[in-house]
């Protein structure tokens, strides 16, 4: 059975989520380190939104679920790798 209303709502905050991303980064009124880790921070949670609800990990056994926030982990420690490597 779908669950129109949760989906529905979990696009909702996602979609929020990303304008306030694109507004903090478009504002230039925070400094440069407090808009990145408010951009980490954004993007983490959208990402285990969407890994918990959308791609069903919710339902999964919990051997899944822990890799899956592993990899995660790992793309997020990446990403902060190549941000430190730009400046």
């Amino acid at each position: 059975m779908t669950r129109t209303k949760l989906y529905t709502g979990i696009y909702v905050v996602l979609f929020v989520f990303a304008t306030v991303q694109v507004l903090v980064e478009q504002s230039g009124g925070l400094p440069y380190w407090t808009a990145f880790w408010v951009i980490i921070a954004l993007s983490f949670v959208k990402a285990v939104m969407v890994a918990w609800y959308y791609q069903h990990l919710k339902w999964e056994p919990r051997s899944v679920t822990f890799t899956m926030f592993v990899g995660l982990l790992a793309a997020l420690a990446l990403t902060t790798a190549a941000a430190y490597s730009i400046l």
